[in-house]
């Protein structure tokens, strides 16, 4: 088994994730797709979308229609389904998916009742007329409507149209490779999925084998509750997980992290009893229970090629999205950088400690401080900036003020504001903004 310092597992994942060194940056945006495997959609646009954050943050100033075309071009590059949250994938995972394409199936309801006879009826309508939005079939939202005091329904109604239109798209009838605007384009997948990626029949378990692979890639060094998180598995499809990574069939390779957890990585994480990480034993994709037979003990799981040179070269200075998945762990956040850190964009005001959508700010390989950004005209606007504790004004500030300005060249901003630093940060500030 082999042994890493938490600072070497720290590079290892940085050069993963594309912020170290220059391979982050060969293929352009799609070949940083395909090494992250997934990009987190969200609606919320502060600075920019999240989507392009990520490619920004990696990539460098990328035009933002070209970072658009590398994701949605035609034909088909890449797909949107459920991974970690709603993401971006590659469109050669598509048979990836078919394993929550047919849990999906099975349960005939997710956030909504399915309105059976409307989604033929929109199917139909996608397979003669071609690919539609919401737009084109009587809106996203529900009619407004009374809940009896004279008050409107809640904002998130769907209308049938969309609920149909998402349900066959969770189901794998349809598919998102292109957007209008902020729309989705539904179109039938056998119309845009290349017809050998159609044809690919995978078992569940061997939709989980090969995903572990692509998360593992993607983090570079992960315990078993990382592989989870990002791939958001449940009850027997995390099992499935726990038996690929003994078995040795994911492709990683047990190592231990000094100053990571000792236990919770594969050796019985998953239980019949509830997966409460206690008991020395995974359960299998047929409900019975079997002992560790390799990489008891292991802390983590890595990529064996990224074991196998000692990541080199600049670390990327840069402001990371909140839905950048080098922080969607907040606990694995906080494990590899000693960040914590907290979104704060559905917390009332008045309690907030940071503001609405700040931004970590990374620098030299670490977590340096946040930033919550805005824009007013031309003006990048830092409404709150800080340091993380004990680390020097003096020494940082520098680092700070080209986060910033990169940023905002990058979304057209000719000007930097921090109306608000740390005590102990601003005087420092003051010189490097200008």
């Amino acid at each position: 088994m082999t042994d890493l310092t938490a600072d070497e597992a720290r590079r290892i994942i940085l050069r993963a994730q594309g912020l170290l060194g220059a391979e982050g940056r060969r293929g352009g945006v799609r070949g940083m797709l395909r090494r992250l495997g997934a990009v987190q959609l969200d609606t919320i646009s502060v600075l920019a979308r999240s989507h392009e954050l990520v490619a920004y943050a990696r990539q460098g100033a990328v035009g933002r229609p070209a970072v658009e075309r590398a994701y949605w071009d035609d034909p088909a590059q890449s797909f949107e389904y459920w991974c970690h949250a709603a993401c971006i994938l590659p469109i050669e995972h598509w048979p990836l998916y078919a394993f929550r394409r047919r849990a999906y199936q099975e349960r005939k309801f997710r956030w909504h009742q399915v309105p059976t006879g409307h989604v033929e009826e929109l199917l139909e309508r996608v397979r003669a007329a071609g690919p539609v939005t919401t737009a084109d079939v009587g809106g996203a939202r529900a009619a407004r409507r009374s809940d009896g005091d004279g008050q409107a329904g809640e904002w998130w109604d769907w209308s049938e149209s969309k609920i149909a239109l998402e349900w066959l798209l969770d189901i794998g009838e349809l598919v998102c490779t292109r957007r209008v605007g902020w729309r989705r384009v539904y179109d039938l997948a056998e119309r845009v999925v290349p017809a050998d990626l159609l044809a690919e029949d995978l078992t569940d378990e061997e939709c989980v084998v090969r995903l572990a692979r692509v998360a593992g890639r993607a983090l570079g060094v992960a315990t078993r509750g990382d592989l989870i998180d990002f791939l958001r598995l449940k009850g027997r499809y995390a099992a499935m997980l726990d038996e690929c990574l003994l078995s040795g069939a994911a492709g990683l390779v047990p190592v231990t992290v000094s100053g990571w957890p000792a236990r919770g990585a594969a050796n019985g994480a998953t239980t019949a009893s509830g997966g409460n990480g206690k008991a020395a034993v995974a359960v299998n994709g047929q409900g019975t229970a079997k002992k560790a037979a390799t990489g008891r003990g292991a802390a983590a799981w890595a990529d064996p090629e990224a074991l196998a040179t000692e990541p080199r070269g600049r670390h990327r200075t840069t402001l990371v999205s909140p839905f950048d998945s080098l922080i969607w762990h907040r606990g694995r956040t906080e494990r590899v950088f000693g960040f914590s850190y907290t979104l704060e964009l559905y917390v009332p005001r008045h309690k907030r400690v940071h503001g609405y959508f700040t931004m970590p700010v990374l620098a030299g390989g670490r977590l340096i401080g946040r930033v919550d950004p805005a824009r007013e005209g031309s003006t990048l606007v830092a409404r709150q900036l800080s340091l993380e504790p004990g680390l020097s004004g003096a020494k940082w500030a520098d680092a700070l003020r080209d986060a910033l300005w990169s940023a905002a060249e990058w979304v057209g901003c000719d000007a930097v504001r921090v109306e608000r630093a740390d005590p102990g940060l601003a005087a420092h500030l003051e010189t490097a903004v200008r």
